[in-house]
């Protein structure tokens, strides 16, 4: 691939720029809590790293094999590489290829281009460089095509398709090669582009068994609950679009009367939403062992090779890390796209259940294979595209406590609105662009928040 030169000018300024912006968890110059009385937030303040709780590091430290130090220091470093990440996506324009930490702390970030000429630029932010073949629009623009060609391809030997950065590849996991090739060969993919993985299980959904946060469809299957939202004045959470269709009726764990399905799309989309009675009230939290509250503070997306932990009504607290985002995956009933891949483990009754990385609400449980005994893998469906197809708001700790600027700043950004890697707002006079996807709250306004923010 020709190599692109067009951005090389506002490189080197960024460069030249780089010795106040090091990652602070990579560089291990600062840690959350340590920034300059009146300085901007870093982004594990901005994130809540600090509002992980006991349950949550205690299964970190269990599944990826941590101390409480390298837990903590691992929640750090992950938000200051999203937060750099996304601001050498920014930079790179059509060169980036993708971005992943890695390391027991997470404390080494990977940032792909497709033009030597950033490495520098990259290496100056504190992340190695990789240079590479395909840009990730290339890929992602492959792995479109193969969704497309799966709506008339029988996918079910070949259930699970995603881009992986790492490799810089489309890979396609099969448990008959040949169900591979022949999905490839519909999408037109050219071999350059695709890997074929092998795999042995076909992942399912997780349904009907009880356990912890449970609540009833129409007083018989179970499923979990997973993120309390508001929609306006009225109250409810989000769940998995499997575990019930608009109009099903729910009951919470102790048969009280509940609340009602409003909206649910499956397959294609995994999500949907319960608006609740009176008697219930949403609150930030998600139940963690012991019965303990595990703050939500937000929904910034963590990057490939982030921790990731899970609570569901069955298995409770599990924890592993982000694999792959932009997954599409074959159910017996259908596939779902885009969902993320991780290396948390789930059973039977765990659909609908939460996915939070620090304080970061992620996703709720869609599907998987294996179980928490033997180990598995498992699909979520991200929380923002729920929260955005349904106009919905995430119910998050904080709330309004300071950060908006005095006066009348105007502009287009909007607290509730779920804003995409790349997009653009005004506020206060200036433009901004969005560096990690996120749902905006109302202390979150762009020129108080440098790690989901770049003023351009």
């Amino acid at each position: 691939m020709p190599h692109r030169h067009r951005h090389h000018r506002a490189m080197g300024a960024a460069v030249a720029a780089t010795a106040a912006l090091l990652v602070a968890g990579l560089s291990g110059s600062a840690s959350a809590g340590t920034a300059p009385a009146g300085s901007a937030p870093t982004a594990a303040e901005t994130l809540r790293t600090d509002a992980a709780p006991p349950a949550l590091l205690k299964a970190m430290q269990r599944d990826l094999g941590l101390d409480r130090r390298q837990a903590e220091r691992r929640l750090v470093n992950e938000a200051e590489a999203g937060a750099t990440a996304g601001r050498l996506r920014a930079a790179l324009g059509g060169d980036f290829a993708g971005a992943w930490v890695r390391g027991a702390e997470s404390g080494t970030l990977t940032v792909a281009t497709t033009d030597a000429g950033d490495v520098a630029a990259i290496e100056a932010r504190g992340a190695e460089a990789k240079v590479v073949r395909h840009s990730l629009a290339d890929l992602d623009a492959a792995k479109a095509r193969l969704d497309k060609a799966a709506a008339g391809v029988n996918t079910a030997d070949a259930p699970v398709w995603y881009v992986d950065t790492r490799t810089n590849t489309v890979v396609v996991e099969a448990i008959r090669p040949a169900a591979a090739r022949s999905l490839l060969t519909a999408a037109g993919v050219d071999g350059s582009l695709a890997r074929v993985k092998d795999r042995t299980e076909r992942p399912r959904t997780f349904y009907d068994l009880r356990g912890g946060e449970a609540y009833y469809i129409n007083n018989s299957s179970r499923c979990s609950i997973g993120f309390p939202i508001t929609k306006g004045t009225q109250q409810g959470f989000a769940t998995a679009g499997h575990c019930g269709r608009a109009g099903s009726s729910t009951t919470g764990a102790n048969r009280v009367a509940q609340g009602t399905f409003q909206g649910s799309i499956f397959p294609g989309r995994d999500m949907a939403w319960v608006a609740t009675n009176s008697q219930w009230t949403a609150t930030p939290y998600v139940l963690g062992a012991g019965g303990q509250n595990v703050q939500v503070t937000g929904s910034t997306v963590s990057p490939v090779g982030a921790s990731v932990c899970r609570s569901g009504s069955t298995t409770g607290w599990h924890c592993g890390t982000v694999t792959q985002h932009n997954t599409s995956v074959t159910y017996p009933e259908g596939t779902i796209s885009p969902v993320t891949k991780t290396t948390v483990c789930a059973e039977p009754g765990d659909s609908g259940g939460s996915y939070i990385s620090g304080s970061q609400a992620q996703g709720v449980t869609s599907g998987g294979s294996g179980d928490c005994r033997s180990g598995g893998e498992t699909f979520f469906q991200p929380i923002n595209a729920l929260l955005q197809n349904y106009g919905l708001t995430l119910k998050t700790t904080g709330g309004d406590d300071g950060g908006e600027e005095p006066g009348e700043p105007g502009g287009t950004w909007a607290a509730g609105t779920v804003y995409q890697a790349g997009d653009t707002v005004t506020y206060g006079g200036a433009t901004y662009r969005c560096l990690q996807g996120h749902q905006a709250q109302p202390g979150w306004t762009p020129a108080n928040v440098p790690a989901l923010w770049q003023r351009v």
